[in-house]
């Protein structure tokens, strides 16, 4: 089941077809939405471009795409059949508004870095856009997403951050709040593909690849417990909770990313049991 919170889409595009028969479509499931992550399907052997991209698609037809924090009002999705029938979707995206979120009490060492220190941060920063880079024909994500750890909403995705007075860049993730040790668990079946103990900014951090350049991010962590090229089953203890590298309490920073975009896990899920 592919479950989101407060918008679902099962939608079918059809060409119109002019001798009456049948012609083939694409499905598209998700919230078209900022930060909406959307699974598709075709006919096996179509070619699919989203905005300008080309798309990886299973054997089965499956294909990703996803619209970032800031994504336009428009998308245009392009199929090639395997006929040769070429086809262009508009997509509309709905726009969201962003929360301000101030966090005081921060060492100052922590919001503006040393030259030592951007040296740490440029080398972690490349660790991690290289796990994203990762672009298996798994397709993980099928089998759903549940929350990795209960607790209390503490931040949310695409809200701006004023640490100690100065504005920075915006949170992308959803972090919740939960006492350091509490178990991690995986939210989608993949495979470990980056494993620190301590980044500078996210401290002990872990990236789990679900298939079709998907992934999840842990952030704040006190303990990882699976190695890097690890398979994972969704449900399975991963980690630990922590209050490691910038962070004022023990909370998991869960992100997800398709590629270089940056995606809202909250739409992934049902609400937060309680």
């Amino acid at each position: 089941m592919w479950a989101v919170v407060g918008l679902w889409l099962v939608v079918a595009l059809w060409p119109a077809a002019t001798d009456g028969s049948a012609k083939p479509g694409v499905q598209l499931d998700g919230p078209r939405i900022q930060g909406g992550l959307v699974r598709g399907r075709v006919t096996p052997g179509s070619t699919v471009t989203f905005e300008g991209e080309r798309v990886r698609v299973s054997g089965e037809g499956w294909f990703l795409i996803g619209f970032g924090r800031d994504a336009p009002a428009k998308a245009v999705l392009s199929v090639v059949f395997p006929d040769g029938k070429r086809e262009r979707y508009g997509l509309a995206v709905k726009p969201r508004k962003y929360r301000i979120q101030r966090i005081d009490g921060l060492p100052p060492s922590k919001v503006t870095p040393s030259k030592k220190d951007l040296v740490r941060i440029r080398k972690e920063v490349a660790l991690v856009k290289r796990a994203r880079t990762v672009d298996d024909p798994r397709t993980d994500f099928l089998g759903g997403f549940r929350w990795p750890v209960k607790g209390r909403i503490s931040g949310v995705y695409g809200s701006q951050r004023i640490l100690n007075g100065e504005p920075r860049r915006p949170h992308y993730g959803i972090d919740i709040a939960a006492p350091k040790g509490t178990r991690v668990m995986a939210p989608a079946a993949g495979v470990v593909t980056m494993v620190h103990p301590d980044m500078y900014f996210s401290g002990g951090t872990m990236i789990v690849d679900h298939g079709h350049g998907l992934s999840s991010a842990f952030l704040h962590l006190s303990r990882i417990l699976v190695k890097k090229g690890q398979r994972v089953k969704q449900g399975q203890p991963i980690a630990e909770v922590g209050s490691t590298g910038r962070s004022t309490g023990p909370h998991l920073d869960w992100r997800i990313n398709l590629f270089g975009r940056r995606l809202d896990a909250a739409l992934l899920v049902g609400p937060m049991p309680k």
